[in-house]
C-alpha cells in the first residue's frame, strides 16, 4: 500500500533523494550522475527512488523547479502586483538561480532550465497581472506574461553572457521604464 504524497515520510524521502542529487551534482556533471549513486548516497533502494520519481531526468527537473521557487519566493510574488521593485527581484533571483547552476548540471541541460525558468515566470507574471488588473483570466494577460517571462529570462541569459559588467539590478533597470510603460 502506498503512502499519499503528504505523509511527512514521504516528503522526507522526496527531499532526502533531492538533497543527495544537489550533493552529487556539485561533485561530478548530471551526465556521470547515476541512480544507483543517488540511491547509494541517500542510502535508499532503487524502488524507493521509483516511486518519487519517473527517472533521473524527472528528479533533474524537480529539482530546479524547487531550487527556482525558493529563489523566487513564489508566494511572495503571486500576491503582489508587478512594479519596479518586483521586477528587480525577480531579475535578481534569475541570475542568482543561473549562477548557482554554473557550476552543477548546467552543461548539456540549457534547454530544460530555459523552459523551467520561463514556465514559472510566466505562471508568476499571469497572476500578478491578474491582481494588477482584478480579474481572474484574461488570454491578453496570459499572453503578456508569456512576453514578460522570455524577455526576463533572455536579459539573464544576455546579463550573463556580457560577463557581469554590471550588477543584476543596474543591468535591468535600464529596460523597466519601458517595462513598466508597456505594461500599463
Amino acid at each position: 500500500m502506498t503512502q499519499p504524497k503528504t505523509d511527512p515520510r514521504v516528503q522526507r524521502t522526496r527531499k532526502l533523494i533531492m538533497d543527495s542529487f544537489m550533493e552529487l551534482s556539485s561533485q561530478k556533471e548530471f551526465k556521470d550522475i547515476t541512480v544507483k549513486d543517488i540511491t547509494a548516497e541517500a542510502m535508499i533502494n532503487r524502488a524507493t527512488f521509483y516511486y518519487h520519481f519517473e527517472d533521473i531526468y524527472d528528479l533533474l527537473e524537480k529539482v530546479l523547479s524547487e531550487v527556482l521557487l525558493v529563489n523566487l519566493d513564489f508566494d511572495y510574488y503571486q500576491n503582489n502586483e508587478l512594479n519596479e521593485e518586483a521586477l528587480v527581484s525577480i531579475f535578481i533571483a534569475i541570475t542568482n538561480f543561473q549562477k548557482s547552476l554554473s557550476n552543477r548540471c548546467h552543461r548539456g541541460y540549457e534547454d530544460t532550465i530555459a523552459r523551467i525558468i520561463r514556465e514559472q515566470l510566466e505562471i508568476i507574471f499571469y497572476k500578478m497581472l491578474l491582481k494588477q488588473h482584478n480579474i481572474e483570466e484574461d488570454a491578453a494577460l496570459k499572453i503578456t506574461a508569456v512576453i514578460l517571462s522570455w524577455g526576463i529570462y533572455g536579459a539573464s541569459v544576455e546579463w550573463k553572457r556580457d560577463s557581469k559588467q554590471l550588477l543584476p539590478e543596474e543591468f535591468i533597470k535600464l529596460a523597466i521604464p519601458t517595462i513598466i510603460s508597456g505594461i500599463k
